[in-house]
């Protein structure tokens, strides 16, 4: 039915799109609870979980400095009386006629809570910054065909009309893809579901239909915010980093096209593509249609990158200009903490602007992946799976929590200070943050009793299994159900490709102390094996349940076409199983709505009935279950930043007072707290969620503490230079 709604809208029907409304967490940070302990986390708990239901020609190109006759319905209805202009000229930036160096930075308003968008800039004000550059991530502000969300961390507009205030320029990359580390690259992950399969990042027409719905919305909003009509962004990226990935020419003209009929021919419109003859001959279009940028690993001379992109734009029209200036690096799980050396990188930085060339941070601050919107790489075929933390903080200057006192932005900020031609702010202190201790938990419920007590809980049949993007969910966990004949030596069960991580679980209904789920093993993407199933006595047919959890969608290189779920036949025996249900248990993301459901009045009811008389040596439980504990904070002013630990706790997603923090792996590491931003936070009672997959901490409590740490697992920091 999913399938068939999406094809649907392939075709031309398109949905309504009127903007959702976002959660309830900006106005949660000021909201007080009257209501007692117990009562205000069992509605936090019951609210966490939520079921949502989903329900070309290429046209010639007109050249950077052409000004057509024909009318067009871009931005020139926005033009103001005043002189303002951005341009390129004898290899220089033109700003009113001066040139003007842009000293830039990364800082993405999706990885920042809005009410810390000023600080952040300001300190990259301090910093000496004078342009912000940042992504447009579609699937956050499209997470289903036509439900548009421009509010809370979506704001955009709002976002670019705070950098405006402050003083800045906006370099605005809306992609459609992005890369960022992000889910899909940015790619609204229900595009995974369209039948037949659609082709990313290319000139398939029923790929670009669904990119023209999306730009016909966003850039006639960001419009009235282009320079020449008196806001901040001075350039528009096309794509990103194309060269790395295809040569579609024909894909790039369209969106420059695109790019052209709703925000006019003056605007400054760029590629940015690695530093090599290949890449930027693949990703690039020649001319003085689109400027072309560069990007290059940290140390490189930049002399003769520049000099090659010189090539790529007409003459005179190269101002050398590294796009993406790496402060640090990316980290995934498992893996060390990836540091740069703080004096290396400000002599790099240093090495550009004495040549009068320009360069943007990535990052300037990176901030968090809330919610379940961190991405993920793969090596060299895509069973090589690396899901990035949830932790953005990429060694950047401004660190995840907006600290400024380090070495790596005072390294910085004084080669910055050499070359900018405006006077730089003094330097913010850091945030406080403090620790508020110990929390202890309580299970609450068992995730499998939850789903067990539905009589008419909402499953999808299948012959074979489905991935989760054709039952209509596109993050979060899908519970898989099928039976199979008991047999008294095991079975041996193998399925050759699941994305991304199942827990796989069988039980004997017949028996009454075989109702509880026994775990067998769990199956990942990275190392796939077969699991042999225990020998086990049973009337009935055995009942397997693969609980599979979705850590994040491929982001960058060749497998970004990347479905969630089980993907393949289960065999069983050497034999093909069939008869499948799929179960969704989404939670809560950046961009829910949260209504009621079955779900949610069940679990209550035996909540209230359950948790009382639940014994303590039953609160440990090996099965996925969700915990809860609240803390307190007596006075208002002591609402502060704070980090989560959750050293001796197994792996799983958190949520505080409803919002969802990310997830947590310390068995695999390297990260051991997650950030929680005082705006989460309130005064009074503050509720913490857990879906613990795996193995409880015994003692089942947590530690809210006031830094962060990334020493879990076997991986430990790892200085690094690029």
């Amino acid at each position: 039915m999913i399938v068939a709604e999406i094809t649907g809208i392939a075709l031309g029907v398109y949905c309504d799109t009127r903007k959702l409304s976002t959660s309830k967490y900006l106005a949660m940070a000021r909201k007080r609870s009257s209501r007692s302990t117990t009562a205000f986390i069992f509605f936090a708990f019951l609210s966490i979980i939520a079921f949502c239901a989903f329900v070309p020609v290429f046209a010639p190109l007109p050249s950077l400095s052409s000004h057509p006759n024909q009318s067009r319905h871009h931005s020139s209805r926005h033009k103001k009386a005043t002189a303002r202009n951005f341009e390129i000229s004898n290899d220089m930036f033109w700003k009113d006629g001066q040139p003007f160096q842009i000293i830039g930075g990364d800082l993405h308003y999706f990885r920042v809570l809005p009410q810390y968008w000023e600080d952040r800039l300001l300190r990259a004000k301090a910093l000496g910054l004078n342009t912000i550059q940042t992504y447009v991530p579609w699937n956050l502000h499209e997470p289903k065909p036509g439900k548009l969300v421009f509010e809370g961390l979506a704001d955009i507009v709002s976002f670019l009309k705070l950098c405006h205030k402050l003083g800045f320029l906006v370099m605005l990359r809306p992609g459609p893809y992005i890369c960022a580390e992000w889910d899909l690259g940015g790619f609204p992950a229900w595009l995974l579901a369209i039948k037949p399969a659609i082709r990313l990042r290319s000139s398939d027409p029923n790929f670009l239909h669904f990119v023209e719905r999306w730009w016909e919305i966003l850039l006639p909003t960001v419009a009235p915010l282009l320079y020449e009509n008196g806001g901040p962004i001075i350039m528009v990226q096309i794509e990103n980093e194309y060269g790395s990935y295809g040569n579609d020419k024909a894909y790039l003209h369209h969106l420059v096209t695109l790019a052209r009929g709703h925000l006019g021919d003056d605007i400054i419109l760029y590629t940015t593509d690695g530093g090599s003859r290949d890449t930027l001959e693949k990703g690039t279009i020649r001319g003085d249609v689109v400027f072309s940028a560069v990007d290059f690993t940290t140390g490189d001379d930049p002399r003769p990158i520049f000099e090659l992109q010189k090539e790529f734009n007409a003459p005179g029209k190269s101002p050398p200009l590294s796009a993406e200036f790496y402060t640090g690096w990316l980290t995934h799980w498992g893996e060390k903490l990836a540091e740069t050396d703080a004096k290396f990188t400000a002599a790099a930085l240093k090495n550009i602007l004495a040549r009068n060339g320009s360069a943007v941070l990535y990052m300037v601050h990176g901030g968090t992946n809330f919610g379940f919107y961190s991405g993920a790489n793969t090596g060299g075929d895509e069973t090589d799976y690396k899901p990035d933390l949830t932790s953005y903080d990429y060694d950047a200057p401004i660190r995840e929590s907006g600290d400024v006192n380090n070495a790596k932005f005072k390294e910085l900020r004084k080669v910055i200070k050499q070359y900018s031609t405006a006077s730089i702010p003094s330097v913010p202190s850091d945030n406080e943050k403090t620790g508020y201790g110990l929390i202890h938990l309580q299970r609450k419920e068992l995730l499998f009793d939850i789903l067990n007590r539905l009589d008419s809980i909402e499953v999808v049949e299948s012959e074979n299994p489905i991935s989760m993007e054709s039952v209509g969910q596109m993050f979060g966990f899908l519970l898989y159900v099928s039976e199979y004949s008991s047999k008294e030596d095991g079975s041996i069960l193998f399925v050759p490709k699941v994305h991304d991580r199942a827990q796989v679980f069988i039980s004997c209904s017949s028996e009454d102390n075989g109702r509880r789920p026994i775990f067998v093993g769990t199956i990942d993407r990275w190392s796939n094996q077969k699991l042999g199933f225990p020998k086990t006595k049973c009337v009935s047919n055995i009942n397997l349940y693969v609980l599979v959890e979705n850590m994040g969608r491929v982001n960058y290189g060749p497998y970004i076409f990347d479905r969630k779920g089980i993907l393949s036949s289960v065999y069983l025996d050497g034999r093909i199983l069939h008869q499948w249900k799929m179960v969704s248990i989404p939670l809560n993301n950046l961009n829910k709505v949260l209504r009621a459901n079955p779900i949610i009045q069940v679990a209550y009811s035996e909540l209230t009935k359950t948790s009382a008389r639940r014994k303590a040596k039953e609160n440990v439980s090996e099965e996925p279950a969700f915990y809860a504990g609240h803390f307190s904070i007596d006075n208002v002013n002591h609402v502060k930043d704070t980090f989560i630990s959750f050293r001796g706790w197994g792996k799983g997603i958190a949520f505080v007072n409803e919002f969802n923090i990310g997830r947590y792996w310390p068995m695999k590491g390297p990260q051991c707290n997650l950030y929680v931003p005082a705006p989460i936070l309130q005064h009074g009672e503050n509720v913490v969620v857990l879906l613990e997959l795996e193995s409880p901490n015994p003692e089942l409590v947590i530690h809210s503490v006031d830094q962060p740490e990334f020493t879990c697992g076997s991986s430990i920091a790892n200085v690094r230079q690029l």
